[in-house]
Protein backbone atom coordinates (compact mmCIF):
# COMPACT_ATOMS: atom_id res chain seq x y z
CA UNK A 1 0.00 0.00 0.00
CA UNK A 2 1.29 3.69 -0.26
CA UNK A 3 1.33 4.11 2.84
CA UNK A 4 3.74 1.17 3.61
CA UNK A 5 6.46 2.29 1.31
CA UNK A 6 6.59 5.43 2.40
CA UNK A 7 8.04 3.55 5.44
CA UNK A 8 10.91 2.81 3.41
CA UNK A 9 11.11 5.40 0.56
CA UNK A 10 10.61 9.14 0.76
CA UNK A 11 8.51 10.08 -2.50
CA UNK A 12 7.59 13.47 -3.79
CA UNK A 13 4.06 13.97 -4.39
CA UNK A 14 3.65 16.81 -7.24
CA UNK A 15 0.25 18.24 -7.29
CA UNK A 16 -0.76 18.19 -10.83
CA UNK A 17 1.19 21.06 -11.64
CA UNK A 18 3.25 19.32 -14.37
CA UNK A 19 6.96 20.62 -12.26
CA UNK A 20 7.59 17.63 -10.23
CA UNK A 21 11.30 16.19 -9.34
CA UNK A 22 12.81 14.37 -12.04
CA UNK A 23 16.26 14.11 -11.07
CA UNK A 24 18.31 10.86 -10.53
CA UNK A 25 17.55 9.09 -7.21
CA UNK A 26 18.93 10.43 -4.28
CA UNK A 27 18.84 10.48 -0.52
CA UNK A 28 17.73 12.22 2.39
CA UNK A 29 19.02 11.70 5.59
CA UNK A 30 19.71 8.24 3.90
CA UNK A 31 16.56 7.66 3.21
CA UNK A 32 16.38 6.64 -1.11
CA UNK A 33 14.16 9.56 -2.60
CA UNK A 34 12.10 7.96 -5.21
CA UNK A 35 11.39 10.63 -7.88
CA UNK A 36 8.95 10.63 -10.70
CA UNK A 37 9.70 8.10 -13.26
CA UNK A 38 12.04 6.09 -11.57
CA UNK A 39 11.84 2.61 -10.86
CA UNK A 40 11.18 1.22 -7.16
CA UNK A 41 11.03 -1.82 -5.05
CA UNK A 42 8.10 -2.38 -3.65
CA UNK A 43 8.38 -4.05 -0.51
CA UNK A 44 6.24 -7.26 -1.80
CA UNK A 45 8.89 -7.94 -3.67
CA UNK A 46 8.38 -6.51 -7.08
CA UNK A 47 9.72 -3.25 -9.16
CA UNK A 48 7.55 -0.68 -9.95
CA UNK A 49 7.39 3.16 -11.81
CA UNK A 50 6.38 6.35 -9.56
CA UNK A 51 3.95 8.18 -10.37
CA UNK A 52 3.22 5.38 -13.46
CA UNK A 53 5.32 7.17 -16.48
CA UNK A 54 9.10 6.65 -17.54
CA UNK A 55 11.35 9.35 -17.37
CA UNK A 56 11.72 11.31 -20.91
CA UNK A 57 12.79 14.28 -22.54
CA UNK A 58 10.52 14.89 -25.35
CA UNK A 59 7.17 16.11 -24.08
CA UNK A 60 9.02 19.43 -22.47
CA UNK A 61 9.80 20.63 -18.82
CA UNK A 62 6.14 22.35 -18.17
CA UNK A 63 2.56 23.13 -19.30
CA UNK A 64 1.71 25.35 -21.57
CA UNK A 65 1.50 29.02 -20.21
CA UNK A 66 -0.42 29.60 -16.55
CA UNK A 67 -3.03 27.59 -15.02
CA UNK A 68 -6.30 29.80 -15.24
CA UNK A 69 -7.42 31.06 -11.71
CA UNK A 70 -10.66 28.43 -12.15
CA UNK A 71 -8.00 25.67 -11.70
CA UNK A 72 -6.90 27.19 -8.43
CA UNK A 73 -7.89 24.52 -5.49
CA UNK A 74 -6.85 25.33 -1.84
CA UNK A 75 -3.89 23.10 0.00
CA UNK A 76 -5.69 20.83 1.98
CA UNK A 77 -5.51 20.82 5.85
CA UNK A 78 -7.96 20.74 8.68
CA UNK A 79 -9.22 18.94 11.46
CA UNK A 80 -11.40 16.50 9.34
CA UNK A 81 -8.69 16.09 6.61
CA UNK A 82 -6.51 14.86 9.17
CA UNK A 83 -8.77 12.45 10.75
CA UNK A 84 -9.46 11.22 7.38
CA UNK A 85 -6.20 10.66 6.89
CA UNK A 86 -5.43 8.70 9.81
CA UNK A 87 -8.45 5.98 9.00
CA UNK A 88 -6.79 5.77 5.66
CA UNK A 89 -3.41 4.98 6.90
CA UNK A 90 -4.94 2.85 10.06
CA UNK A 91 -6.71 0.80 7.61
CA UNK A 92 -3.98 0.78 5.57
CA UNK A 93 -5.73 1.36 2.64
CA UNK A 94 -4.81 3.49 -0.84
CA UNK A 95 -6.84 6.36 -2.08
CA UNK A 96 -7.06 7.02 -5.62
CA UNK A 97 -6.91 11.55 -3.61
CA UNK A 98 -3.73 10.79 -3.15
CA UNK A 99 -2.50 8.02 -5.71
CA UNK A 100 -3.50 10.07 -9.10
CA UNK A 101 -2.85 13.39 -6.96
CA UNK A 102 -6.35 14.90 -7.15
CA UNK A 103 -6.57 18.62 -6.64
CA UNK A 104 -10.32 18.07 -4.73
CA UNK A 105 -8.36 16.00 -1.98
CA UNK A 106 -8.65 18.73 0.94
CA UNK A 107 -12.43 19.28 0.01
CA UNK A 108 -12.89 15.87 -0.33
CA UNK A 109 -11.33 14.79 2.90
CA UNK A 110 -12.61 17.89 4.86
CA UNK A 111 -16.25 16.64 4.08
CA UNK A 112 -15.27 13.84 5.79
CA UNK A 113 -15.20 11.65 1.90
CA UNK A 114 -12.54 9.70 0.63
CA UNK A 115 -12.10 7.34 -3.08
CA UNK A 116 -10.23 4.33 -1.63
CA UNK A 117 -8.49 2.48 -4.29
CA UNK A 118 -8.25 -1.19 -3.56
CA UNK A 119 -5.93 -4.08 -5.16
CA UNK A 120 -3.16 -1.73 -4.16
CA UNK A 121 -1.38 1.44 -5.61
CA UNK A 122 0.38 -0.06 -8.22
CA UNK A 123 -1.60 -0.41 -11.87
CA UNK A 124 -0.43 -2.79 -14.24
CA UNK A 125 -1.22 -0.80 -17.04
CA UNK A 126 0.80 2.70 -18.02
CA UNK A 127 -1.83 5.12 -19.13
CA UNK A 128 -0.17 8.48 -20.62
CA UNK A 129 -2.30 11.01 -18.44
CA UNK A 130 -2.54 8.66 -14.94
CA UNK A 131 0.24 9.18 -12.13
CA UNK A 132 -0.33 5.55 -10.12
CA UNK A 133 2.70 3.67 -9.96
CA UNK A 134 3.38 1.37 -12.54
CA UNK A 135 4.27 -2.22 -12.06
CA UNK A 136 3.57 -6.06 -12.09
CA UNK A 137 2.65 -6.72 -8.54
CA UNK A 138 2.88 -10.81 -9.86
CA UNK A 139 -0.29 -12.01 -7.88
CA UNK A 140 0.43 -9.86 -4.82
CA UNK A 141 -3.04 -8.92 -2.77
CA UNK A 142 -3.86 -7.57 0.62
CA UNK A 143 -6.45 -10.56 1.88
CA UNK A 144 -7.09 -8.58 4.77
CA UNK A 145 -8.28 -5.14 2.36
CA UNK A 146 -12.03 -6.07 2.13
CA UNK A 147 -12.77 -5.96 5.98
CA UNK A 148 -10.35 -3.13 6.52
CA UNK A 149 -12.09 -1.51 3.87
CA UNK A 150 -15.62 -1.95 5.81
CA UNK A 151 -14.05 -0.52 8.47
CA UNK A 152 -12.52 2.64 7.09
CA UNK A 153 -16.24 3.28 5.88
CA UNK A 154 -17.87 2.17 8.98
CA UNK A 155 -15.49 4.42 11.08
CA UNK A 156 -16.15 7.59 8.75
CA UNK A 157 -19.55 7.14 9.18
CA UNK A 158 -20.40 7.40 5.18
CA UNK A 159 -23.44 6.96 3.12
CA UNK A 160 -22.41 6.94 -0.51
CA UNK A 161 -18.60 5.38 -0.95
CA UNK A 162 -16.73 5.24 -4.13
CA UNK A 163 -14.36 2.19 -4.38
CA UNK A 164 -12.29 2.28 -7.57
CA UNK A 165 -8.85 0.00 -8.22
CA UNK A 166 -5.31 -0.25 -10.33
CA UNK A 167 -6.10 -2.63 -13.31
CA UNK A 168 -4.63 -5.66 -12.10
CA UNK A 169 -3.82 -7.98 -15.18
CA UNK A 170 -1.51 -10.04 -13.34
CA UNK A 171 -4.42 -11.66 -11.82
CA UNK A 172 -6.58 -14.68 -13.34
CA UNK A 173 -9.73 -12.88 -12.93
CA UNK A 174 -8.36 -8.92 -12.91
CA UNK A 175 -8.93 -8.91 -9.63
CA UNK A 176 -12.67 -9.42 -9.92
CA UNK A 177 -13.01 -11.25 -6.89
CA UNK A 178 -11.09 -9.50 -4.42
CA UNK A 179 -13.58 -6.68 -5.87
CA UNK A 180 -16.44 -8.10 -5.57
CA UNK A 181 -15.45 -9.22 -2.05
CA UNK A 182 -14.80 -5.56 -0.43
CA UNK A 183 -18.15 -4.54 -1.71
CA UNK A 184 -19.62 -7.43 0.07
CA UNK A 185 -17.80 -6.46 3.31
CA UNK A 186 -18.82 -2.82 3.17
CA UNK A 187 -22.75 -4.27 3.43
CA UNK A 188 -22.30 -6.45 6.06
CA UNK A 189 -21.36 -3.93 8.23
CA UNK A 190 -22.91 -0.56 6.43
CA UNK A 191 -25.70 -1.96 5.05
CA UNK A 192 -27.37 1.28 4.64
CA UNK A 193 -24.22 2.87 2.44
CA UNK A 194 -24.17 3.24 -1.32
CA UNK A 195 -21.23 2.20 -3.50
CA UNK A 196 -20.09 3.05 -6.26
CA UNK A 197 -17.58 1.08 -8.08
CA UNK A 198 -15.18 2.56 -10.61
CA UNK A 199 -13.96 -0.30 -11.78
CA UNK A 200 -10.88 -1.79 -14.57
CA UNK A 201 -12.77 -2.93 -17.91
CA UNK A 202 -11.38 -6.70 -16.68
CA UNK A 203 -9.87 -6.84 -20.48
CA UNK A 204 -13.61 -6.67 -21.72
CA UNK A 205 -14.56 -10.35 -19.95
CA UNK A 206 -18.12 -10.36 -18.96
CA UNK A 207 -17.84 -13.13 -16.71
CA UNK A 208 -16.07 -10.85 -14.64
CA UNK A 209 -17.90 -7.69 -14.78
CA UNK A 210 -20.87 -9.43 -13.89
CA UNK A 211 -18.78 -10.49 -10.38
CA UNK A 212 -18.38 -7.21 -9.64
CA UNK A 213 -22.25 -6.51 -10.37
CA UNK A 214 -23.64 -8.93 -8.34
CA UNK A 215 -21.92 -7.43 -5.62
CA UNK A 216 -24.01 -5.23 -4.11
CA UNK A 217 -23.13 -2.09 -5.48
CA UNK A 218 -25.63 0.59 -6.61
CA UNK A 219 -23.39 2.51 -9.29
CA UNK A 220 -21.19 0.74 -12.15
CA UNK A 221 -18.63 3.36 -13.39
CA UNK A 222 -15.77 2.34 -16.44
CA UNK A 223 -14.18 5.67 -17.45
CA UNK A 224 -13.76 6.25 -21.23
CA UNK A 225 -11.14 8.75 -20.79
CA UNK A 226 -11.30 10.37 -23.82
CA UNK A 227 -12.90 10.54 -27.47
CA UNK A 228 -12.01 7.37 -29.61
CA UNK A 229 -9.70 9.31 -31.98
CA UNK A 230 -7.52 10.32 -28.43
CA UNK A 231 -7.69 6.95 -27.03
CA UNK A 232 -4.17 5.93 -27.83
CA UNK A 233 -1.73 7.10 -27.10
CA UNK A 234 -3.86 8.52 -23.90
CA UNK A 235 -4.91 5.03 -22.55
CA UNK A 236 -2.77 2.01 -22.21
CA UNK A 237 -2.57 -0.61 -25.48
CA UNK A 238 -4.68 -3.24 -23.38
CA UNK A 239 -7.65 -0.36 -22.93
CA UNK A 240 -9.88 0.91 -25.90
CA UNK A 241 -12.36 3.01 -26.52
CA UNK A 242 -15.11 0.25 -27.89
CA UNK A 243 -14.18 -2.16 -25.28
CA UNK A 244 -14.59 0.32 -22.54
CA UNK A 245 -18.66 0.98 -24.34
CA UNK A 246 -19.17 -2.75 -24.40
CA UNK A 247 -18.43 -3.07 -20.71
CA UNK A 248 -20.91 -0.12 -19.99
CA UNK A 249 -23.39 -1.95 -22.15
CA UNK A 250 -22.91 -5.36 -20.55
CA UNK A 251 -23.44 -3.86 -17.08
CA UNK A 252 -26.84 -1.92 -18.03
CA UNK A 253 -28.10 -5.02 -19.50
CA UNK A 254 -27.10 -7.68 -16.89
CA UNK A 255 -28.53 -5.04 -13.91
CA UNK A 256 -30.88 -2.59 -15.12
CA UNK A 257 -31.21 -1.60 -11.77
CA UNK A 258 -27.47 -0.40 -11.48
CA UNK A 259 -26.55 2.82 -12.69
CA UNK A 260 -23.92 3.07 -14.68
CA UNK A 261 -21.33 6.14 -15.02
CA UNK A 262 -18.33 7.12 -17.06
CA UNK A 263 -15.68 10.19 -17.38
CA UNK A 264 -14.35 11.91 -20.36
CA UNK A 265 -10.97 14.41 -19.42
CA UNK A 266 -10.69 16.99 -21.88
CA UNK A 267 -7.85 19.77 -22.50
CA UNK A 268 -6.02 16.70 -24.28
CA UNK A 269 -6.78 17.51 -28.40
CA UNK A 270 -9.92 16.49 -28.83
CA UNK A 271 -12.74 18.13 -31.13
CA UNK A 272 -16.54 19.98 -30.07
CA UNK A 273 -17.52 17.49 -32.93
CA UNK A 274 -15.64 14.30 -31.11
CA UNK A 275 -16.83 15.26 -27.78
CA UNK A 276 -20.46 15.50 -29.27
CA UNK A 277 -19.83 12.35 -30.79
CA UNK A 278 -18.65 10.58 -28.17
CA UNK A 279 -22.12 11.48 -25.72
CA UNK A 280 -24.11 10.10 -28.64
CA UNK A 281 -21.94 6.67 -28.42
CA UNK A 282 -22.54 6.45 -24.60
CA UNK A 283 -26.51 7.29 -25.01
CA UNK A 284 -26.67 4.78 -27.43
CA UNK A 285 -25.87 2.23 -25.23
CA UNK A 286 -27.96 3.37 -21.90
CA UNK A 287 -25.08 4.99 -20.01
CA UNK A 288 -26.58 7.00 -16.98
CA UNK A 289 -24.23 8.99 -15.99
CA UNK A 290 -21.56 11.12 -17.69
CA UNK A 291 -18.52 13.52 -15.85
CA UNK A 292 -16.83 16.21 -17.74
CA UNK A 293 -13.56 17.03 -15.79
CA UNK A 294 -10.18 19.64 -17.31
CA UNK A 295 -7.33 17.33 -17.75
CA UNK A 296 -4.26 18.47 -15.36
CA UNK A 297 -0.46 17.27 -16.03
CA UNK A 298 0.51 14.91 -13.12
CA UNK A 299 3.64 15.65 -13.92
CA UNK A 300 6.72 16.19 -16.86
CA UNK A 301 6.48 12.64 -18.37
CA UNK A 302 2.71 12.95 -18.99
CA UNK A 303 1.05 14.35 -21.71
CA UNK A 304 1.02 18.22 -22.26
CA UNK A 305 -2.06 19.55 -21.40
CA UNK A 306 -3.34 20.91 -25.16
CA UNK A 307 -6.24 23.34 -24.00
CA UNK A 308 -8.32 24.51 -20.81
CA UNK A 309 -11.64 24.47 -21.18
CA UNK A 310 -13.53 27.40 -19.62
CA UNK A 311 -16.06 27.40 -16.86
CA UNK A 312 -18.87 28.49 -20.05
CA UNK A 313 -17.76 25.84 -22.14
CA UNK A 314 -18.13 23.18 -19.55
CA UNK A 315 -21.33 24.07 -18.83
CA UNK A 316 -22.19 23.88 -22.93
CA UNK A 317 -20.97 20.06 -22.82
CA UNK A 318 -23.54 19.41 -19.82
CA UNK A 319 -26.17 21.13 -21.65
CA UNK A 320 -25.72 19.33 -24.70
CA UNK A 321 -25.48 16.01 -22.72
CA UNK A 322 -28.97 16.35 -20.76
CA UNK A 323 -30.46 17.12 -24.09
CA UNK A 324 -29.52 13.49 -25.08
CA UNK A 325 -31.37 12.33 -22.26
CA UNK A 326 -28.53 11.09 -19.60
CA UNK A 327 -30.02 11.31 -16.36
CA UNK A 328 -26.98 13.58 -15.18
CA UNK A 329 -24.23 15.39 -16.32
CA UNK A 330 -21.72 16.59 -13.94
CA UNK A 331 -19.40 19.08 -16.04
CA UNK A 332 -16.62 21.52 -14.68
CA UNK A 333 -12.94 22.16 -14.62
CA UNK A 334 -12.05 20.62 -11.12
CA UNK A 335 -14.41 17.64 -11.69
CA UNK A 336 -13.65 14.35 -11.49
CA UNK A 337 -15.27 10.75 -11.78
CA UNK A 338 -15.83 10.51 -8.51
CA UNK A 339 -15.84 14.20 -6.84
CA UNK A 340 -19.36 14.67 -4.44
CA UNK A 341 -20.73 11.48 -6.64
CA UNK A 342 -22.91 11.46 -3.69
CA UNK A 343 -25.05 14.68 -5.08
CA UNK A 344 -24.37 13.63 -8.60
CA UNK A 345 -28.67 12.88 -8.55
CA UNK A 346 -29.60 16.05 -7.06
CA UNK A 347 -29.30 17.50 -11.40
CA UNK A 348 -27.57 20.17 -10.25
CA UNK A 349 -24.11 19.51 -11.56
CA UNK A 350 -23.41 18.65 -7.92
CA UNK A 351 -23.81 22.52 -6.48
CA UNK A 352 -21.41 24.21 -9.53
CA UNK A 353 -24.65 26.19 -11.11
CA UNK A 354 -26.14 27.39 -7.97
CA UNK A 355 -22.27 28.24 -7.11
CA UNK A 356 -21.76 30.09 -10.70
CA UNK A 357 -24.98 32.32 -9.21
CA UNK A 358 -24.15 33.04 -6.21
Amino acid sequence: MADRITQKTMQSAPLGNGNSDTRPGSTLRGIPVVTSGQKYAHEAGFKAIKDGVKQRGDRGVAPRGDKPKWLRAKMPAGAKFSAVKKTVREGRLSTVCEESKCPNIGECWNAGTATIMVMGSVCTRACQFCSVDTGNPKGWLDHEEPENTAIAVESMGLKYIVLTSVDRDDLADGGAAHYAACVRAIKRRTPETAVEALTPDFSGNTDQVAKVLDSGLEVFAQNVETVERLTHPVRDPRAGYRQTLDVLQFAKQHRPDVLTKTSLMLGLGETDEEILKTLDDLAEIGCDIVTFGQYLRPTVNHLPVERYVTPDEFLAYREAGLKRGFLEVVSGPLVRSSYRAERVLEKNNVGFDAAAAS
